[in-house]
């Protein structure tokens, strides 16, 4: 079907208890959000990050077939967003009901923290135990994906000066999809990973048939192409967020997310696998 050509490689749905339990729980969280009335401002989607990190490694340990048989159908895409969604949706309802709006994004940050920290070490101890732990090249994509990224972002600022009003959710979605197109680079050229993502493998491969690839490989259009669209993204938004902060947070932060998922996933997988 011309659908499933636009779906990244191993897109499965879980099995059906699994699936009615997450579709509860999104509806809960819908529900819960709706009649709350909750806010949002750029202090949540930072708290947000570590529910991201969270799920990209138990990803990442899905990959890797290192997930307990009980959780492994929450960790496969697109399960895996649910999850997090349904996760970091319950405790922010949790703490907005039980603490002040100034504490509320503390506590969702705190409670993501407790999910990462065990998670991602897991994913350490798999590779260790397995003799493939190698953390080098994860190492280098994220020092080179912060340098990208932050170049990136004072180079938008100059041109363009009131992506300001973005702020620190401005910058992240320009971090966040540096890492996931540095990542994917290095997976690609240094690592020998394919991509599993259709229309990013389409930007890898058409890439790969320019004359630049024997110098520059294949992965580097798509870091090009990855900055150029979120840096249009983040001047789109600019005056949304001036206007309308809520709003403006709240998909800017989609934004964000869509590149640290994937980004994160990949430092991980690659240290590990």
């Amino acid at each position: 079907m011309p659908l499933l050509q636009f779906l990244p490689e191993g897109f499965a749905l879980p099995p059906l208890p699994y699936l009615i339990a997450l579709a509860v729980g999104l509806g809960v969280v819908a529900v819960g959000a709706t009649s709350r009335d909750l806010a949002v401002d750029r202090r949540h989607v930072v708290a947000f990050v570590p529910w991201i990190l969270a799920g990209s490694c138990a990803h990442a340990l899905y990959v890797v077939d290192a997930l307990p048989a009980l959780l492994r159908p929450l960790g496969g895409t697109p399960a895996v967003y649910a999850t997090v969604a349904v996760g970091a949706g319950l405790t922010w309802l949790a703490a907005d009901a039980a603490v002040d709006a100034e504490t509320t994004p503390q506590v969702l940050g705190y409670v993501g923290l407790a999910a990462v920290v065990p998670t991602c070490a897991t994913g350490i101890a798999v590779g260790l135990s397995r003799g493939t732990f190698s953390p080098l090249w994860s190492t280098v994509a994220l020092g080179v994906s912060l340098a990208v990224g932050a170049a990136a972002w004072a180079l938008l600022t100059r041109l363009v000066p009131r992506v300001e009003h973005t702020g620190r959710v401005g910058l992240l979605a320009l971090l966040a999809h540096a890492v996931d197109g540095v990542s994917t680079a290095v997976g690609v050229d240094v690592l020998g990973f394919g991509e599993r993502t259709p229309l990013s493998r389409y930007i890898i491969e058409f890439a790969a048939g320019l004359p630049t690839e024997p110098l520059l490989g294949s992965g580097w259009l798509f870091v090009l192409v990855k900055l150029a669209l979120v840096g249009g993204v983040v001047v789109l938004f600019a005056d949304l967020m001036e206007e309308d902060p809520r709003e403006g947070s709240l998909l800017l932060g989609v934004v964000a997310a869509v590149g640290l998922g994937p980004g994160a996933h990949n430092l991980l997988l690659f240290a590990i696998a």
